[in-house]
C-alpha cells in the first residue's frame, strides 16, 4: 500500500523583535487588529506630515509665489469629485517649497504601500505585520505572491467594503453628507475584519476571496515526512499541518527551563491522484463530434450573413448622410442666392430666405447669419437675422459674442470719428445683437451654465432712437463667465449667479458658480440677486443697488463698491480686502466674519450693521456712520474711525490696538473687554453735550436714560491723547487707568 505524504509548516522561531511573553498572552486575532491600525497610520503619517510641512511653509514663508503643481492640482480635484466636496476656484498660487511637500504627500504615501504591498507579496509580512509576529500564506504555506496580495489587500480588504459604503453614500440620500460616508466607510471595514470572528479557522472576507490564510509566527521551515497506512484506500494522500510554538507544563524542557510542546493549528488533506474527467464544454465536443460540427458550421455562416448585413446598413447610413448633406447644401445654396434679390418684393424674399437658413441643419448656418447680421443695413433685416439666431439656441452664443465685441469697438471708434447715420446703424446691430443674447439666456437657461460671455458688452444701448436697456430680472445665471464684461445700468433684479449644479445639492464639487471678476456693473440692479460663492475681484459696483442681496463667501478683493446701496445685503464671510465701499449704504447689512482688510469705509452709513468677528485691520472709516453697530470681537487694529458716529455701537472685546478715534462720538458705545492698547482718543466724547439753557417757563425733568459710553472694567492705561474730561469720566465710569484714584 502506497504511504501518503505529510507536508508540516511549523514555526520554528519567533522574531525577536516581538516578546515571547506577548505571543503567549495576545491572542492573534488581537494583533492581527493591532497590526492593521499600524498600517494605517504608517500610510496615514507619511501623507500627513509633508503635507503639514507644506501648509506651515505656505502660511509662514514670504517667497515669490508660483503655480501649484499640475499634479497636486489635479489630484486636489480628483478627491474633490469623488467626495463632493467644494474646490477653490481661484488661481492657487504657492511657495515652491510648498509645491515639494505636497508633491511628496502624494508620492511618499504610493511608495510606502507599494513597499508593504511588495513585502506582503514575496514573505507574507508587512513590517507592522513583523513586528507583532503575523504571517499571510496560500493553501500550500507559502508566501501569497503579488496577485494574491493584490486580490486581498487592494479588492477584498480596501476595495469592496469603502466601494459597498460610498455606493450606499451616493445613491441612498446620504448624499453629500461626509459624514456619514465616513461612517458608512467605518462600519463596512469592521464588519469585513470581524467577519473573522464567525469563521472556525478565523479567516476574514479578504482571506476567503484571495486564498490566505493569516497565521501567528515569523520563520515558517516546511519539510516532508513519510507515514505509512493513514489510508485505508490505498490512496496517496497529502497531509499539511501547520505548527506553532506553544508553551505547556508537560513535555520537553527548552534552553530556559520551561516545558513546551508543539501545537497543531490546522490540518489540510489534498489528494494527487488523478480524479475522473471532469464534464465540461471540451469533454462534450469530443463525445459528439457531429454535433459539434454542425454547430460551428451554422455558427461561421451566422457570422458571415451578420457581417454582410451590417455592412450594408452602415454603407445605406453613409449614403443617405450624404444625400441629406447634398439636399442640404443645396437648399442652403439657393438659400443664400435668394438673399442677393433685387425684385420689389427683395425685403420680404430676404426675410423669408434668413428664416429659412435658421431651420436648416447646417454648421455653417449660425457663422453666416452672424456674419450677415455684421453686414446688413436694413433695420427690419438686422431685427429677422436677430431673431433668426435666437432659435439656434445656445450654439449661436459664441459667434453672437464676438460680433458683439467687435461693434462695441466699433461704436467707441464711431462715437469720436464717425457720422451719425453710421453711429446709428452699428447701435442698430448692436441692439439686435444683445436682443438675441439676452432671449437665448432667458429661453435656453438649463443649457447656458457654462458659457463664455467673458468681455462682453451688454451694457445699455442708447443711439438717438435706437435704446436698448438688458433687462434679466429673475434669471439663474449661475455658472456663467462674465469676466471683464460691460453691464452698465443692466437690471439683475432677484436674479441668481449660484446654483447647485447637476447633483443638484449645494456645497459640491460640481456647484455651477459665476465669474463677475473685473466686470462694469456701474448702476446695474442687483436688488435681491444671489450672489453667494461668487467671485467678483475688482468688479465695479459704483452707485449699484445691492439691497437684500445675499454675498455671503463672496471674493471681492479690491471691488468697488463706491455709493453701491447694500441695504440688509449678506456678505458674511465675504472677503473685501483693499475693496472700496466709500460712501456706501450698508444699513443693517451682516458682514459678520468677514474680512475688510484695508477696505476703505468713509463716510459709509451702516447704521445696525452687523460686523462681529470681522477683519478690520488697516481700515479706513473717516466720517462713517456705525450708530448702533455690532463690532464686538472685531479686529480693528490700525484701523482709522477718525470722526465716526459710533452712538450706541457695540465695541466689546474688540482689537482696537493702535486705532484713531479722533473726534468720534462714542456715546452709549460699548468698550467693555475691548483691548485699547495704542488706541489715539484724541478728541474723543464718551458723552453727549449737556442741552443748552433756555428760557422755558416749564423746565423738563431730566430722563433717568444713561446716555455715556459703558466703560465698566475697561482698561485705558495703554491709550493715548487722553484729555481730563474724558479721565475724569473714565474714572468716574468704572473705567481703568493710572489716574484714578
Amino acid at each position: 500500500m502506497a504511504s501518503p505524504s505529510i507536508k508540516i509548516v511549523k514555526n520554528q522561531q519567533v522574531s525577536r523583535s516581538f516578546p515571547l511573553q506577548l505571543h503567549r498572552v495576545v491572542p492573534v486575532i488581537a494583533r492581527r487588529g493591532a497590526a492593521v491600525v499600524l498600517e494605517l497610520s504608517l500610510l496615514a503619517a507619511s501623507a500627513l506630515v509633508p503635507y503639514t510641512i507644506g501648509w506651515y511653509a505656505k502660511d509662514r514663508l514670504q517667497v515669490e509665489p508660483v503655480p501649484l503643481n499640475p499634479m497636486v492640482a489635479a489630484t486636489e480635484e480628483a478627491i474633490a469629485k469623488t467626495l463632493a466636496y467644494p474646490i477653490s476656484r481661484l488661481n492657487r498660487q504657492v511657495p515652491p517649497l510648498t509645491n515639494l511637500f505636497w508633491c511628496g504627500a502624494i508620492a511618499i504615501p504610493i511608495f510606502v504601500s507599494s513597499w508593504q504591498l511588495y513585502l506582503l507579496g514575496k514573505t507574507g509580512q508587512t513590517t507592522p505585520k513583523r513586528w507583532f509576529g503575523i504571517r499571510a500564506i496560500d493553501p500550500s504555506g507559502a508566501p501569497p505572491g503579488l496577485i494574491r496580495v493584490f486580490l486581498r489587500e487592494v479588492v477584498g480588504r480596501w476595495g469592496f467594503p469603502l466601494g459597498t459604503a460610498y455606493l450606499v453614500w451616493r445613491y441612498t440620500g446620504a448624499f453629500p453628507d461626509f459624514g456619514i460616508l465616513v461612517g458608512l466607510a467605518g462600519f463596512m471595514l469592521l464588519a469585513e475584519s470581524g467577519s473573522a470572528l464567525f469563521h472556525s479557522r478565523r479567516r476574514t472576507l479578504h482571506d476567503r476571496f484571495s486564498g490566505t490564510y493569516c497565521l501567528a509566527g515569523n520563520k515558517f521551515l516546511p519539510y516532508s515526512q513519510s507515514f505509512d497506512n493513514l489510508s485505508s484506500s490505498g490512496n496517496n494522500q497529502s497531509v499539511i499541518l501547520e505548527v506553532e510554538n506553544g508553551w505547556n507544563s508537560a513535555g520537553g524542557e527548552s534552553s530556559n527551563g520551561q516545558n513546551y510542546i508543539p501545537k497543531v493549528t490546522t490540518i489540510l488533506l489534498t489528494s494527487p491522484t488523478p480524479q475522473a474527467p471532469q464534464k465540461n464544454l471540451w469533454w462534450w465536443m469530443r463525445q459528439k463530434p457531429g454535433l459539434t460540427l454542425l454547430i460551428l458550421s451554422f455558427a461561421g455562416m451566422m457570422s458571415v450573413f451578420g457581417t454582410f448585413v451590417v455592412t450594408q446598413i452602415y454603407i445605406q447610413s453613409q449614403v443617405n448622410r450624404r444625400d441629406l448633406k447634398q439636399q442640404n447644401n443645396q437648399v442652403f445654396l439657393a438659400l443664400v442666392k435668394q438673399l442677393g434679390s433685387k425684385s420689389a418684393t427683395a425685403t420680404e424674399e430676404r426675410q423669408g430666405a434668413i428664416l429659412a437658413i435658421a431651420r436648416i441643419d447646417d454648421s455653417r448656418a449660425v457663422y453666416f447669419l452672424v456674419d450677415l447680421l455684421g453686414q446688413e443695413k436694413t433695420p427690419s433685416l438686422i431685427d429677422t437675422i436677430g431673431a433668426a439666431l435666437v432659435s439656434k439656441g445656445a450654439e449661436a452664443l459664441p459667434p453672437l459674442r464676438h460680433l458683439n465685441q467687435s461693434l462695441a469697438n466699433d461704436r467707441e471708434t464711431l462715437l469720436k470719428q464717425g457720422t451719425p447715420e453710421e453711429q446709428k446703424l452699428v447701435a442698430w446691430r448692436q441692439r439686435a445683437v444683445n436682443r438675441a443674447i439676452a432671449k437665448i439666456i432667458t429661453i435656453y437657461r438649463d443649457s447656458i451654465h457654462q458659457a463664455d460671455l467673458s468681455r462682453i458688452d451688454l451694457g445699455e444701448v442708447k443711439q438717438g432712437s435706437v435704446i436698448f436697456k438688458p433687462i434679466f430680472d429673475n434669471i439663474d445665471l449661475s455658472g456663467i463667465n462674465f469676466r471683464s464684461a460691460s453691464l452698465t445700468k443692466i437690471s439683475l433684479t432677484n436674479s441668481r449667479f449660484y446654483g447647485s449644479g447637476e447633483d443638484g445639492h449645494f456645497g459640491t464639487f460640481d456647484d455651477w458658480i459665476a465669474d463677475l471678476s473685473g466686470a462694469d456693473l456701474k448702476e446695474a440692479d442687483l436688488t435681491g440677486s444671489i450672489l453667494k460663492k461668487v467671485l467678483m475681484n475688482r468688479t465695479n459696483f459704483i452707485r449699484a443697488t445691492l439691497n437684500r442681496a445675499n454675498l455671503s463667501d463672496s471674493y471681492l478683493i479690491g471691488a468697488n463698491l463706491s455709493s453701491a446701496e447694500l441695504i440688509s445685503a449678506d456678505l458674511s464671510r465675504a472677503i473685501l480686502e483693499n475693496a472700496s465701499l466709500t460712501g456706501a449704504k450698508l444699513g443693517e447689512a451682516k458682514f459678520n466674519f468677514s474680512n475688510l482688510r484695508r477696505a476703505n469705509l468713509g463716510e459709509v452709513k451702516a447704521v445696525r450693521s452687523n460686523f462681529t468677528f470681522a477683519n478690520l485691520t488697516e481700515s479706513n472709516w473717516q466720517g462713517a456712520d456705525l450708530s448702533g453697530a455690532n463690532l464686538s470681537n472685531a479686529k480693528l487694529r490700525d484701523a482709522d474711525l477718525s470722526y465716526t458716529k459710533l452712538v450706541g455701537a457695540n465695541l466689546s472685546k474688540a482689537n482696537l490696538q493702535n486705532a484713531k478715534l479722533h473726534k468720534a462720538n462714542l456715546s452709549l458705545v460699548d468698550l467693555r473687554g475691548a483691548n485699547l492698547a495704542g488706541t489715539d482718543f484724541l478728541g474723543a466724547t464718551f458723552a453727549p453735550p449737556p442741552p443748552l439753557n433756555t428760557n422755558e417757563f416749564i423746565k423738563k425733568q431730566p430722563t433717568a436714560i444713561v446716555s455715556g459710553a459703558k466703560l465698566q472694567g475697561v482698561d485705558f492705561t495703554k491709550a493715548k491723547n487722553l484729555d481730563p474730561e474724558q479721565i475724569q469720566y473714565i474714572c468716574t465710569h468704572g473705567g481703568v487707568y493710572s489716574g484714578c484714584r
